[in-house]
């Protein structure tokens, strides 16, 4: 890519860009762990706030499955593609219902086109800056699974569409955006699994309770922070430097609401196949490079959100 070349030279790109199978594995592993110590609090201490605490950090790993995923896309989760593309597609999409390859089709025109008229993204970031209301509006409908629960309805309607009308989808961007798959035959199946080990290890009502539930609320809440994150109220221009914004992330963040260095959006848009635990890498290399005064950058997520609602005469 013309960035790449802008920002680095061959020799700096090459290392970063390499790909692991170890830690393809460990990462994949490390996120179902912390899964199953969630699932381990809650059981040991049985309360309303370990409940809540096990929602919140099973949420974020489910959004730490979409990042895996979104590594596969961009085919940096693993060196082996057989493993990078089974893993990502079984382990990591069909888990929150989602599908690999049709995200990676529509991602990586994002990629091509971002913050332009072609940017299928774009949708997300043009209607900001908004007013603190409305935003708190979109979060509430988030945390309450108004918003997961109508994304679900929708993919199993379409799903059913598809069944008898190949082009019954009636929007891929929204689908792929909000990581759903076109199918539910193969996230079912993988479901099923996760259902049969919760029951096994704990209840039947786990997955309900701990799966199905945080999808549909607190995976809608950080997946829309994220994309506030990562492109609210930013340059609609191709300034790579200007059209993404990088947030940094203490971690106590990174636990509830940015998994897998998720934050280093700006490097990964000058990279694109660099796997995600190297970002932080890019990062400091750009910092080095003397460009930290012509990126956007974020001190935290509540500066995200405070920049975001700025009053503009056209949102009022």
């Amino acid at each position: 890519m013309v960035s790449e070349r802008k920002y680095f030279l061959s020799r700096e790109i090459r290392p970063l860009a390499e790909r692991s199978d170890l830690m393809g594995f460990f990462l994949v592993l490390h996120c179902y762990t912390t899964i199953g110590l969630a699932l381990i609090l809650f059981s040991v201490w049985p309360n309303v706030f370990t409940f809540c605490v096990t929602l919140m950090i099973i949420g974020s790993r489910q959004l730490g499955l979409a990042i895996l995923m979104h590594d596969a896309a961009h085919r940096a989760l693993f060196a082996n593609t057989t493993l990078n593309e089974k893993i990502g597609f079984w382990v990591c999409g069909c888990p929150i219902l989602a599908d690999l390859f049709s995200y990676r089709h529509y991602h990586l025109m994002h990629h091509k086109h971002t913050q332009t008229d072609k940017d299928p993204d774009r949708v997300l970031s043009k209607p900001f800056p908004v007013t603190n209301q409305s935003l708190w509006r979109k979060f509430f409908r988030d945390i309450t699974g108004q918003t997961g629960f109508n994304a679900v309805f929708k993919q199993v309607m379409n799903s059913f569409k598809l069944a008898f009308d190949r082009d019954a989808i009636d929007s891929s961007q929204e689908q792929a955006q909000t990581f759903k798959s076109n199918s539910l035959f193969q996230p079912l199946i993988s479901n099923t699994f996760i259902f049969i080990i919760m029951w096994y290890f704990g209840a039947w009502w786990w997955w309900f309770a701990f799966w199905f539930l945080p999808l549909v609320t607190w995976f809608q809440v950080v997946v829309r922070l994220r994309n506030i994150a990562e492109h609210a109220a930013t340059e609609f221009s191709t300034n790579e430097l200007k059209n993404v914004r990088t947030t940094y992330a203490n971690p106590i963040m990174r636990l509830f609401l940015a998994p897998y260095w998720v934050n280093y959006h700006l490097e990964h848009h000058l990279i694109m196949h660099v796997p995600c635990w190297r970002l932080p890498k890019v990062h400091e290399l750009m910092l080095k490079k003397g460009y930290a005064e012509k990126m956007k950058l974020a001190k935290n997520y509540l500066e995200v959100l405070r920049e975001v609602t700025k009053k503009s005469p056209s949102h009022t």
